[in-house]
């Protein structure tokens, strides 16, 4: 279990540059170590003198930036850390979708290469100026209209520290690794009445396979929340894992490589020269396929042994900063 003031220190040094790190967690820990007995010598049970000096030290983002002298100018001191944290929500959730659906848009509409990665980059550029501008916009009225940091919800405490468990499943890994197999399921259902006047797979599948896809989706969203629930990575975790992927991966595989995976009428209305379309995407996509399935069963079986093994494991945020495992 990882303490409390190891919790404030991984937490204040991911915001520390690299070259800083070792000499701020030793001035840090010293800092809070000396506190701490100066509390515990007043008579502060070991608990409650931990707590007390890190409220008094504060939000562990505010003291990286003071202890790499990094100025906070572009929306102020009080409510840049939490525009800060809305920034990489919005950047690393919202903005790869639209990207994605963008993407996949196109592909329906003109699967040429140059299209594609045109309309990729202006979906990722466009998206992402609008993502930061009206972010920043908000903040900045928001600063300049006297709301605190603590308008905005309730002032730091150490129970707003990232636990640092690499073990678990965090709620915000389950609500990622829920929204995937939502969406691909939708985007299986409206390929066949929304995209356009041909569907892009091949629409005898459903009478079995594309249910079964459907139905293995659901079970791998099981599959999350019982690992949310259970709380660790294990080899009983891993083989399940290992099982969700044979099942959907064998399929597919199977289906592209006998040519049955992609609607016949759609690929006739792809022009692409002479080219045989398939003779790109069917490799194309068991590669992507294989090499997702290995690497989804490998991230999981290490993932497993490194916690079995009490091995340290990287702390997110930090850089790579270690902890250990369970």
């Amino acid at each position: 279990m990882i303490s409390l003031i190891d919790r404030y220190v991984f937490t204040a040094l991911r915001r520390v540059p690299q070259a800083q790190r070792a000499d701020i967690d030793r001035e840090l820990r010293a800092a809070i170590d000396d506190a701490v007995e100066a509390r515990l010598a007043g008579g502060q049970p070991r608990d409650a003198a931990t707590e007390s000096t890190l409220l008094e030290l504060g939000d562990p983002d505010r003291l990286a930036d003071a202890y790499a002298d990094r100025p906070q100018y572009l929306i102020g001191p009080e409510l840049f850390p939490v525009w800060r944290r809305l920034a990489i929500v919005l950047f690393s959730t919202v903005l790869p979708i639209v990207v994605v659906v963008a993407v996949v848009v196109q592909l329906f509409e003109n699967p040429a290469i140059g299209p594609v990665i045109g309309t990729a980059a202006d979906a990722f550029f466009t998206t992402g100026a609008h993502l930061a501008f009206w972010s920043t916009l908000v903040f900045a009225v928001l600063e300049r209209t006297g709301v605190a940091r603590s308008d905005l919800g309730h002032p730091w405490t150490v129970a707003d520290l990232p636990k640092y468990q690499p073990s678990l499943l965090t709620a915000g890994q389950l609500a990622v690794n829920l929204l995937w197999p939502v969406l691909l399921i939708v985007a299986l259902v409206l390929q066949q009445f929304a995209f356009g006047p041909v569907p892009v797979l091949n629409p005898d599948n459903w009478s079995f396979w594309w249910p079964y896809f459907i139905a293995v989706l659901v079970l791998e969203g099981v599959y999350f929340v019982w690992v949310h629930r259970r709380g660790a990575w294990t080899h009983t975790v891993t083989l399940v894992n290992a099982a969700l992927a044979v099942l959907s991966t064998v399929p597919l595989v199977w289906l592209l490589a006998t040519h049955q995976f992609f609607n016949p009428a759609f690929v006739d209305r792809l022009d692409w020269g002479s080219t045989d379309p398939l003779t790109w995407l069917t490799p194309a996509a068991i590669l992507v396929a294989v090499v997702t399935a290995v690497w989804d069963v490998v991230d999981m079986a290490v993932r497993a042994e490194r916690v079995r093994r009490g091995l340290p494991a990287k702390a997110p945020g930090t850089g790579g900063y270690p902890v250990r495992a369970g």
